[in-house]
């Protein structure tokens, strides 16, 4: 059978936009690219604010002198996390590797490798083409002394997001590339690697570059780089029993996601945040400009939280860490507490280009909220909270929300008014019914997590909380979208069928699914990639599997060949290498077929297994501390606790069964809907 896990052609997409994307946490370029970026260097002021663009020494072409029998194949292996080009003849295979290091993430390296083939004793040559300019529109470049026999260039961004801002400085220090590499007569097999490192102080440049050198003078540079991918597979991986395009689509979403989350050895390297095109885009005007949106929070987030949660850690410590420019979006509104931005960069406060999402998108907040309410579920971790300014975070936007709502006298309930909700076909909308829900969760959250600590509770938050409008419609029984929708108004993307997941707002199923109905059939079908992700979790809570499956079908035309890079739109346009889409897609099986719910108390499953799939295997599942594996079939579903970290246990309450889950011990029962839990006896 094919390998799902390595995508490989013989020709190369005309678009390069389509190429694949090497990345780390720190670092990421698209291979052949004359650029590549750091994570949270900025420039320019807000609204002109985008990824400083960084020009590329890895950024080399192989080729060699045309001959007989040639072939080349490009290929990009997820489980790796490698790009590489090989040219084969009769005589040799040359190959070319592409990698951001996903352990040492301040470095990015690529090597050659000439392997003779026959006994052939003629020298073989092979051309590098490096096209690499010391020159940048974001940055003061300046060339420095040689280190260690490499360049040496740095420079900081010529403007700041704000002013008197912090304008980051950016040191890259690289091994020269040669014009050619040549096989000796004499040799069978040679490797040339080149390194590059890049940090923001001479130091951390200088100690990076020297451990690279120091892993390539034993040989084992590219052996650390794997085993740290090998790491991170062995304890997250989702196998399908079903057709090789859904096997693929799966190994591609979680290659480029896994892509972009801090190395497990390191969760506190500098990390600022997912853009929906990754660290290998976000130059000026394109791909949003390597902006963090809800994108980041409420599609992405959900999928590394149930395998990473030290990976999901970091991601709302970037949102502790740019709490204070959320203030000043508050303040700046005539509102207290924090006003998260609708995009986000290095500081914080808003730097979207065009002022009605920024002023409007306020539903951000909540997405926020959300991402913090799920780690405390799923890790009961309060030291994030006591100790790391989490709980400010979450006093802050219960405080922003309590401070914008308006009471409505004749309706004696809570108004939020002047929003644009996910849906932006409409803006200065009253009570978008997604962004009034998420400000009652919200604060619903605030007062169990104060509860928690034992802190007093304010009186406002439980007002607000219990009186706050959610529109709904009680002759259709339906959510309409926001005061005064009409049934049949076309639509932008995924909006009210997020109330039912990941908001899991309590409805009844009639009502779930009159809102899937009504606004399945009106959503542009041009809409972004993730949309169609939750109306096939919606689908499969009802247990429509064939029309869950028509739903999850439609992301297929935004994933395109052959690096399965997903584009945000079907036709081509908008973000490229679209991680929102893959985290829509991710979530779509990851909580759709089987059914997790993270809640207050437990992992909720309900499994749903489609007519194109014979097994589902979802390993590394974290829950409480403990790595749990499932295994779903059509009958049976299988759990295994690889790793425990508190005494759990598995309820099924229509069956009656209540059964302990021992550290490498597998159970196995009828598929039905349970929950995981703390063992209670």
């Amino acid at each position: 059978m094919e390998d799902p896990t390595v995508f490989s052609c013989s020709v190369l997409p005309s678009d390069p936009r389509l190429l694949a994307t090497v990345t780390n946490a720190y670092l990421g370029t698209r291979v052949y690219r004359n650029i590549l970026h750091v994570n949270g260097v900025y420039n320019g002021a807000a609204g002109d604010t985008h990824r400083a663009d960084i020009p590329s020494p890895v950024n080399v072409r192989m080729s060699v002198t045309a001959g007989d029998s040639l072939s080349e194949t490009f290929s990009l292996d997820t489980k790796t996390g490698t790009y590489t080009h090989t040219i084969k003849s009769f005589d040799y295979t040359a190959t070319h590797r592409i990698y951001a290091h996903h352990s040492i993430t301040h470095l990015v390296a690529f090597s050659i490798t000439i392997q003779r083939s026959t006994l052939n004793a003629q020298p073989i040559t092979v051309n590098l083409q490096a096209q690499f300019t010391p020159e940048s529109p974001d940055l003061d470049l300046h060339a420095g002394p040689d280190f260690q026999g490499a360049h040496y260039l740095y420079g900081k961004t010529l403007v700041p997001e704000v002013e008197g801002g912090p304008q980051p400085t950016v040191h890259m220090i690289w091994t020269s590339v040669p014009h050619t590499v040549t096989l000796s007569e004499k040799e069978e097999e040679k490797c040339w690697d080149f390194l590059t490192a890049i940090a923001e102080t001479e130091e951390d440049a200088r100690r990076s570059f020297l451990e690279g050198m120091s892993l390539i003078g034993s040989g084992s540079l590219y052996l650390s780089h794997t085993k740290a991918w090998a790491a991170l597979w062995q304890g997250c991986c989702v196998e399908v029993d079903g057709p090789l395009s859904l096997r693929q689509a799966l190994y591609g979403c979680l290659y480029y996601l896994l892509s972009a989350i801090p190395p497990l050895d390191a969760p506190d390297v500098l990390f600022s945040g997912i853009s929906p095109g990754g660290l290998s885009n976000g130059t000026q005007d394109e791909d949003y400009w390597g902006h963090v949106f809800w994108d980041q929070d409420t599609w992405m987030y959900p999928n590394i939280l149930l395998f990473y949660p030290e990976a999901a850690r970091a991601i709302l410590k970037y949102r502790i860490k740019t709490l204070e420019g959320a203030v000043f979006n508050a303040q700046k509104g005539g509102y207290k507490g924090a006003k998260f931005p609708w995009e986000s960069a290095a500081t914080g406060q808003e730097v979207c280009p065009e002022e009605v999402y920024g002023a409007e998108e306020i539903h951000i907040n909540g997405d926020v909220m959300l991402a913090f309410e799920q780690y405390y579920y799923i890790t009961q971790d309060l030291t994030l909270f006591q100790e790391e300014g989490g709980l400010d975070v979450v006093w802050a936007i219960a405080q922003y929300w309590c401070s914008r709502v308006e009471w409505n006298s004749e309706e004696q309930n809570y108004h939020i008014n002047g929003v644009m909700p996910p849906d932006e076909y409409h803006h200065a909308v009253n009570n978008s019914v997604y962004t009034n829900v998420v400000a009652q969760k919200s604060l619903n959250f605030a007062s169990y997590l104060a509860s928690q600590l034992h802190i007093p509770i304010p009186k406002e938050w439980k007002e607000v909380g219990e009186k706050i409008k959610v529109p709904y419609d009680k002759n259709r029984h339906y959510h309409p979208e926001y005061d005064g929708y009409c049934p049949g108004e076309s639509v932008k993307q995924a909006d009210v069928v997020l109330l039912g997941f990941p908001v899991m707002h309590p409805m009844d199923p009639e009502v779930r699914r009159n809102d899937l109905e009504i606004y399945e059939p009106v959503t542009d079908p041009q809409g972004p990639a993730m949309t169609w992700s939750m109306f096939a979790v919606g689908w499969l809570e009802l247990k429509e599997t064939e029309r869950a499956q028509h739903q999850l079908n439609k992301c297929f035309s935004n994933i395109t060949e052959p690096f399965k890079i997903w584009v945000e739109n079907s036709d081509g346009s908008g973000a490229v290498n679209f991680l929102t889409g893959m985290g829509g897609f991710l979530q779509a099986i990851l909580f759709g077929y089987t059914g997790f719910r993270i809640t207050k108390r437990h992992l909720y499953f309900d499994p749903v297994c489609p007519d194109n799939m014979e097994e589902l295997k979802i390993t590394g599942v974290c829950y409480l501390g403990s790595k749990l594996n499932f295994t779903l079939t059509k009958k049976m579903i299988t759990i295994k606790v690889t790793k425990s970290s508190s005494m759990l246990e598995a309820v099924l309450p229509r069956e009656g069964i209540r059964c302990a889950l021992n550290e490498e011990e597998s159970v196995s029962f009828p598929v039905a809907d349970g929950w995981i839990q703390k063992r209670t006896s």
